[in-house]
């Protein structure tokens, strides 16, 4: 008898942590996780500032500021800080489908990254899922080729199925006239298929339009027919994605500001709820097991 009585009143301090780790779950889960801040590459150069040239470090670091501050209002923005004989520019840019707070947090995470891989580098570029910076010191400027391959990844997973390729075809042939229309920012559903493209924000619609048919051609020739590929050149980038179940609903619709508030509420609500049924179980339990005992 005093055993049962022990376990009672020991049930519920056992309702309360159950409700409370059910609780911590059901927010955990419904607060979905963004992906804009996984890392993709980064393009460090050999070259990089020595000790004696700790007004470069400043430069750098008042740069590095100016961005940040700009990011919550700007999706792309190039600048020169420093003077004729010290100089840094650059510019940071968020994909096309983020909202500016999350561009902010984006390019926040991106200053103390640089130093890290890119430490004293007097010329980096940091690409992460939804934004990148790119930054280098004046003396250092080299001329390059906006279609210079910076980075490619092909899916090991290839598709099997016959309609693959006009698929991906058609779909790419959209994507790259919709990059001129929509501003430099482009994302094109053609059947199972998703594609995506965007060029720097300070390159013309022509420029841009060939820069992404070059990433394309660069899929095509060298992912062939893989499920999913990414191609970053110097001035632009295209990503691409089949689904054989069908596109994802997260990836047919662009974030909104309002959204991670609205999950925190349901998911505060779902907790509520499953704390009470909980509750009404150890009632069921209690009363099943009083009368047991009578």
């Amino acid at each position: 008898m005093g055993s049962t009585l022990k376990q009672m009143s020991l049930l519920p301090q056992t309702l309360t942590l159950l409700a409370f780790s059910h609780i911590v779950i059901i927010l955990s889960n419904a607060e979905t996780t963004s992906d804009y801040s996984t890392f993709i590459f980064k393009n460090c150069t050999t070259n990089t500032f020595t000790d004696s040239t700790k007004f470069h470090s400043e430069t750098l670091s008042t740069f590095f500021e100016e961005l940040v501050s700009k990011s919550s209002q700007e999706k792309f923005y190039k600048t020169t800080t420093g003077d004729d004989n010290n100089g840094i520019s650059g510019f940071f840019q968020c994909r096309g489908d983020l909202n500016n707070n999350d561009c902010y947090k984006c390019i926040t995470s991106l200053p103390e990254m640089l130093n890290t891989l890119c430490n004293k580098a007097v010329s980096a570029r940091i690409q992460l899922h939804g934004c990148n910076v790119h930054y280098e010191a004046d003396e250092f400027i080299e001329e390059r080729s906006k279609f210079e391959l910076l980075h490619k990844v092909c899916d090991e997973k290839k598709a099997v199925v016959v309609e693959f390729e006009e698929v991906r075809d058609a779909a790419f042939a959209g994507v790259e006239s919709g990059v001129i229309d929509g501003d430099g920012y482009c994302k094109e559903n053609y059947g199972l298929m998703q594609v995506i493209a965007q060029c720097e924000g300070d390159l013309g619609p022509c420029d841009c339009g060939e820069c992404v048919t070059a990433a394309l051609q660069i899929a095509e020739e060298e992912c062939g027919t893989s499920l999913s590929g990414k191609v970053y050149l110097d001035s632009c980038f295209i990503s691409y994605g089949y689904y054989p179940d069908g596109i994802p609903d997260k990836f047919n619709h662009e974030r909104k500001g309002g959204n991670n508030s609205n999950g925190k509420l349901v998911a505060i609500v779902l907790g509520g709820a499953a704390a009470l049924f909980i509750g009404y179980i150890l009632f069921l339990s209690l009363k099943n097991l009083g009368k047991k005992e009578d």
